[in-house]
């Protein structure tokens, strides 16, 4: 175990090393392409690439998982780099899957081979050295050290209005031929560009039948959300960014996570305009919005007033990543905006834990309290919020409440009291309190560029490659466990 650690730190080393190369020169050079990348596709970065996927990651269509592939690894990768350079490497179809959404739908994955994997996550690295360079600041989704409350600071909006936009299906009708065009503006290497098309034209299989379209990027996929950002970036980051700067009248913020949109208005004209003239860029790269999804609403400091003094009642909420964002007031009476998690994922959340409580019933107590306090802490860590105190406190309460049910239903015997109960979840479970800082806080903190693997400390570049690079240190908060009783 020792030497297989000593081995991952040394190539994790190369490895970022590497990109830090890349990274430097797309900071320095924002308009030349690159045109001798391929080589990064190395042993040492299939080894990090590997190292990185999930155990129990789902197996493609190939069935290799892996445990399997790890027992040879060292001669699977060796074999697979060579396969790679060579030519020889083909990509296999995508095994289709479905995962259940909160709304009861169905949403497709693309679920790719195992090496298919592999030679995506380790050419994501190398392109998103270059790409991080390249996105705009109020890009956040599937990115690097952008996690999803960073945009928090952005909702500080100080207009009328609120573009909430979703692209319909993006993930199936990103155009592949314009997604190509894209990549070369910075790729000039044709061996990488190669691997794209490979990766896209492989195929979905589902019930036996593979299924090739010039459309989607494989929803799913290891190297899809990067592909999708890079799509965005050019139909509509660089857009939107000149649109704010050259014709908006008033003040905008802008907020994309993948292919959901926010966009905050100071003044109504500007809204319907930029909303008009969306539909038309969107369209000139085979994009359209969602119809029902896309929401033009009154919501800010000034909605409150404006709507009052023409009698009409509250302004409407937006939902974004969770959230359900609502225009209050704080205790003094200040307007503020407030987060609480959204009521149907709370309640899907709860329906799932009930099931899984069911399940397991007859297992022993202890078990079952370190089960549910990995699942109470995990929605805490994502949901613990400014102005979402009670949310959690009733999440508390309910899966409190699911554990005593699912204990008396246990024997005809057993009468668990909510006296016993209260003391078990004070033993397992941990108590609501705020984790994320507010936004006015949030603001102050600069973003650091991303580095990868920091987690194994700075990132430094290697002699002749120019100034050093230091990872910019980030508050970190985690849940307080209770004191259990033995």
């Amino acid at each position: 175990m020792s030497q297989q650690s000593t081995g991952r730190a040394q190539y994790r080393g190369t490895v970022s090393q590497a990109l830090a190369r890349i990274r430097q020169a797309a900071r320095q050079r924002k308009k030349e392409k690159f045109t001798a990348l391929f080589h990064h596709v190395s042993i040492d970065h299939l080894a990090e690439a590997f190292s990185e996927l999930k155990e129990n990651a789902a197996a493609g269509v190939d069935g290799l998982t892996c445990r399997d592939y790890e027992q040879h690894l060292e001669r699977n990768l060796e074999d697979l780099h060579a396969r790679v350079h060579r030519g020889a490497y083909r990509a296999l179809p995508s095994r289709r899957v479905y995962i259940p959404k909160p709304d009861g739908r169905q949403r497709p994955i693309a679920v790719a081979a195992l090496e298919d994997k592999i030679v995506q996550r380790t050419t994501a690295a190398v392109l998103s050295a270059i790409y991080e360079e390249d996105f705009l600041r109020f890009s956040y989704g599937f990115r690097p050290g952008r996690s999803t409350h960073a945009h928090g600071r952005d909702h500080q909006h100080k207009g009328d209005w609120i573009l909430d936009a979703d692209i319909r299906s993006f993930f199936d009708t990103v155009s592949q031929e314009w997604l190509i065009k894209f990549v070369e503006h910075r790729v000039g290497d044709r061996r990488i560009i190669r691997l794209i098309q490979k990766w896209l034209k492989a195929g979905v299989l589902e019930d036996g039948i593979v299924t090739v379209s010039d459309k989607g990027t494989g929803q799913g996929s290891v190297i899809s959300p990067l592909l999708a950002n890079l799509y965005l970036h050019y139909a509509f980051d660089l857009w939107a960014e000149r649109w704010r700067r050259r014709e908006a009248a008033g003040n905008m913020i802008i907020v994309r996570y993948a292919d959901d949109l926010i966009v905050g208005f100071e003044h109504e004209t500007d809204a319907r305009r930029f909303l008009d003239e969306m539909r038309k860029r969107l369209q000139e790269f085979a994009l359209s919005l969602h119809s029902e999804k896309t929401r033009l609403i009154e919501f800010g400091r000034f909605a409150v007033e404006n709507r009052k003094r023409r009698g009409l009642g509250k302004p409407e909420t937006f939902t974004f990543l969770g959230f359900t964002f609502i225009c209050g007031k704080t205790r003094r009476g200040k307007f503020q905006i407030k987060r609480k998690s959204r009521r149907d994922r709370m309640q899907a959340k709860l329906q799932a834990i009930k099931q899984e409580l069911r399940r397991s019933m007859h297992q022993p107590i202890p078990q079952q309290g370190r089960w549910l306090q990995q699942v109470v802490t995990g929605y805490f860590n994502y949901h613990a919020v400014p102005t979402n105190s009670s949310t959690l406190t009733a999440f508390l309460f309910h899966v409190t409440n699911l554990w005593r049910r699912t204990l008396r239903q246990r024997s005809q015997k057993d009468w668990t009291t909510w006296e016993r109960i209260k003391r078990l979840a004070d033993d397992w479970l941990p108590k609501p309190r705020i984790l994320h800082p507010w936004p006015e806080s949030r603001s102050t903190v600069r973003h650091p560029r991303w580095e990868p693997y920091a987690r194994i400390g700075p990132v430094r570049i290697c002699a002749g490659g120019g100034r050093e690079v230091t990872r910019v240190p980030t508050a970190k908060v985690s849940v307080v466990q209770p004191n259990r009783r033995e």
